[in-house]
């Protein structure tokens, strides 16, 4: 039996998981407020319907091979907190593999690029 395209992402999505790999929906558009202002949602026009990181072991045939890894910036301003679901996603992100980096400049990422932040701490 034919399945469409939702029925195809969510088979997908579920298949991902047992593999294990993090993705999330991503739905990318553009809605009206009840003030008329327009909001743009998702991450890009072009961008994949579910988006996250898989795990890779890095094996001897690899080493000199380019990976992409998985990066989430969340910015803040100098007196900015981290709300407690903010700690959470740069956890499971690192525990993945991933860098996940709290910028309140752009010099951040300088600093950060070459550090790994410990848990609770992103």
């Amino acid at each position: 039996m034919a399945k469409g395209e939702t029925g195809v992402l969510n088979a997908v999505w579920k298949r991902a998981s047992a593999l294990g790999w993090r993705l999330f929906r991503n739905n990318v558009g553009v809605g009206t407020m009840s003030n008329g202002a327009f909001v743009r949602f998702g991450l890009r026009v072009g961008s994949g319907d579910l988006i996250g990181w898989r795990p890779v072991t890095v094996t001897q045939d690899m080493v000199g091979t380019v990976i992409a890894q998985f990066v989430s910036v969340e910015v803040k301003t100098a007196t900015g907190r981290l709300s407690e679901d903010q700690v959470h996603w740069a956890e499971q992100v690192r525990s993945a593999g991933g860098v996940a980096i709290t910028a309140r400049s752009e010099n951040d990422l300088e600093q950060q690029q070459s550090t790994s932040p410990s848990p609770g701490e992103p």
